[in-house]
């Protein structure tokens, strides 16, 4: 009879917050831009794009240009979340995850019958913006560690 072995407990360190925001973010990055690119296989789009169409809009430098500026928000909170002090990184994922979310949702608007395409991916964005809010929100704190000099006062009073 053979006796059991020992299973091996793999170790799961805790994960930063600024790794899952950065994480987050990225998602958020490749979902909206994968989401885009799947719709080229929707009949007509590619078509209307030759035309110089996208949705009901003429493409100009100007839409171009708001989508430009649309994907670089994710993009940026990338870096942003990676970079930024604690409490500025806190804020800043707060309001933006917050301001992307009806952004999302206007995805939704539109052509209904591709709304299970265009539902599942404003559900995952939502997902993923929830989650940033959530880390952002419960970012953990450390209460305030006494000076040299608090600690000076300290040993003084105790040695009186």
């Amino acid at each position: 009879m053979r006796t059991p072995r020992a299973v091996a407990t793999l170790e799961d360190p805790p994960i930063p917050v600024r790794a899952k925001l950065v994480a987050a973010w990225t998602s958020a990055m490749f979902l909206y831009a994968y989401v885009d690119i799947i719709a080229f296989f929707k009949p007509g789009v590619v078509e209307d794009i030759l035309v110089g169409k996208v949705f009901e809009f003429d493409v100009t430098q100007t839409l171009l240009t708001t989508f430009l500026v649309l994907m670089t928000i994710p993009i940026l909170m990338v870096l942003l979340s990676m970079t930024l002090p604690a409490r500025a990184n806190r804020i800043t994922n707060l309001v933006v995850a917050s301001v992307q979310i009806p952004y999302a949702a206007f995805n939704v608007v539109g052509d209904s019958s591709w709304a299970y395409f265009y539902g599942l991916g404003v559900a995952l964005e939502v997902i993923i913006f929830a989650l940033i809010l959530r880390w952002a929100w419960t970012w953990p704190s450390t209460a305030p560690s006494a000076t040299s000099s608090d600690r000076e006062t300290v040993r003084a009073q105790q040695q009186a």
